[in-house]
């Protein structure tokens, strides 16, 4: 009696949605309303999980939370990775419409692991404004999670699995353990619909403007010809809804993943197997280098999709306004250097120089170094920064010729007076090289030289001089302005 008491209740919050609007239930599958931002907003505050502050995070630092979740889900053990750690499932909901979301197929693609987190708190909530939404959902979803796919490849903070596979280009061989457990965990649930959570690289721009594409979404193709079924439209339809609210959060930086098939790739076969699926890139945004605000954003938009899911409120959309969607370029630059005059040969030429500055992972933990990926005529792309260097000319940087004990010698200031006496690098005589550092300088353990210059692959270290003074210097692809104290948190690395 209780169970029937329960079913009418939850089927009398279906109701809600529709005669709020006072609509029968034929009108209602085409109109029903879409959950707005505000509301998404205040649940995201509310249940952000505050354990988790930053994008790198391991196994271990998960499994706490796993635990603490294990009441009111269930927590199913899926298998071991390469290196034996533990691949686990959260199910929730009791609805007959089942939704799998996988994230972290790629080590050092987190932003939506954390998004899961705080999805979880919301689910787990009771008695508050969120009520309705929340039982809703378990009435109409049964959700499965797999927040941590390759928890190898997160340890290391890197792309691919302790096999150096990429398990997304893993899914017909199944070579890895950790793509036995994907396939066997969609063919065991038989999901409606499918997540796939990435991320991507900061450059991808929305094609040819300077947006950042912060996310990216797509409904990949099934097989060569990128047709369109019943299947693969569900996934383009609960995109449209899911632009929808995107351009109210970040206007004009949605962009469209590219849907050439590929026959290895998990996506494009979960698709093919039948599952609507939505991929979902989470790009850069300015200010944002540890994707807080895009984890928030992941948080709002998966919280959508699920209610769109659960009242089928993504019917209402077409085919048409998902290839509305621009697509993605990769057109972004960190720093792009307009006009500036080099010196070849005795003659001076006006070049634009187009940086890109990567992280790469240590012991010590991460480091940025910069590269000149191009020069020439760069028009056709954007940077995230940009300098007219009009009548300005490239200046090879010195070396301070008397060694520091260690780096803690030279403070903020000091390296900036350095700076503008035309010293680009000093020498220290305590710290290992390879070690990491803060200076806007390049440090030194030994050598008297350093590389620099401005041709391509090279790291740029240089000046910019107009009449013989020095107005900018280039460290490690890194723009500072000889008048202003600079105000990013360097992380560069001892040579």
């Amino acid at each position: 009696m209780n169970h029937d008491w329960i079913g009418l209740k939850n089927r009398l919050i279906v109701l809600y949605f529709f005669l709020g609007m006072g609509l029968n239930f034929s009108q209602a599958q085409t109109v029903a309303p879409r959950l707005k931002a505000a509301e998404l907003a205040s649940a995201y505050e509310s249940f952000r999980e505050p354990a988790i502050t930053h994008r790198r995070f391991t196994h271990a630092d998960l499994q706490p939370l796993i635990q603490k979740h294990a009441i009111q889900f269930q927590v199913h053990p899926l298998g071991k990775s390469v290196l034996g750690k533990s691949i686990s499932a959260l199910d929730w909901g009791t609805g007959s419409t089942k939704v799998m979301l996988w994230s972290q197929m790629h080590g050092n693609e987190s932003t939506a692991t954390m998004a899961l987190f705080d999805l979880f708190n919301f689910l787990e909530g009771q008695g508050d404004r969120h009520q309705e939404l929340r039982e809703l959902l378990r009435s109409q979803l049964q959700l499965k999670f797999i927040p941590m796919l390759n928890p190898d490849g997160a340890e290391a903070f890197k792309r691919r699995n302790a096999l150096d596979i990429d398990l997304n280009r893993d899914a017909i061989s199944q070579i890895s353990p950790e793509a036995v457990i994907l396939k066997k965990a969609r063919d065991d649930f038989e999901p409606d619909f499918g997540f796939n959570l990435h991320d991507q690289q900061i450059y991808y721009n929305v094609v040819n403007t300077p947006k950042q594409a912060t996310i990216s979404l797509l409904a990949p193709a099934y097989n060569e010809a990128t047709e369109i079924n019943g299947v693969r439209e569900r996934a383009m339809q609960t995109i449209a809804g899911m632009n929808e609210l995107l351009q109210e959060l970040i206007p004009g930086q949605v962009g469209k993943y590219d849907d050439a098939f590929e026959p290895r790739a998990f996506g494009d076969n979960i698709q093919k197997w039948g599952t609507s699926t939505i991929l979902i890139e989470s790009g850069g945004l300015l200010g944002d280098p540890e994707k807080q605000e895009i984890r928030k954003i992941n948080f709002m938009i998966l919280l959508n999709a699920l209610h769109s899911i659960a009242t089928r409120n993504y019917i209402q959309y077409q085919t048409a306004d998902y290839f509305a969607i621009p697509d993605n370029g990769f057109q972004l630059m960190d720093l792009l250097i307009e006009e500036m005059q080099v010196p070849v040969n005795g003659n001076w030429y006006a070049i634009d120089l187009a940086i890109r500055r990567r992280e790469i992972e240590s012991a010590g933990g991460f480091f940025y170094t910069g590269s000149v990926e191009d020069l020439g005529d760069m028009q056709v792309f954007f940077g995230m920064e940009t300098l007219d260097a009009s009548g300005l000319k490239y200046q090879e940087g010195k070396v301070f010729p008397t060694p520091f004990e260690s780096v803690k010698e030279v403070t903020l200031e000091k390296a900036m007076e350095l700076l503008r006496q035309g010293f680009m690098a000093i020498k220290v005589k305590q710290e290992s090289p390879r070690q990491l550092h803060d200076l806007p300088l390049v440090v030194l353990k030994s050598s008297d030289t350093f590389s620099g210059g401005w041709t391509t692959g090279v790291t740029p270290n240089f000046f910019l001089t107009k009449d013989g003074n020095y107005e900018f210097a280039l460290v490690n692809g890194y723009l500072i302005d000889l008048d202003r104290i600079p105000k990013e948190k360097f992380r560069n690395r001892i040579y």
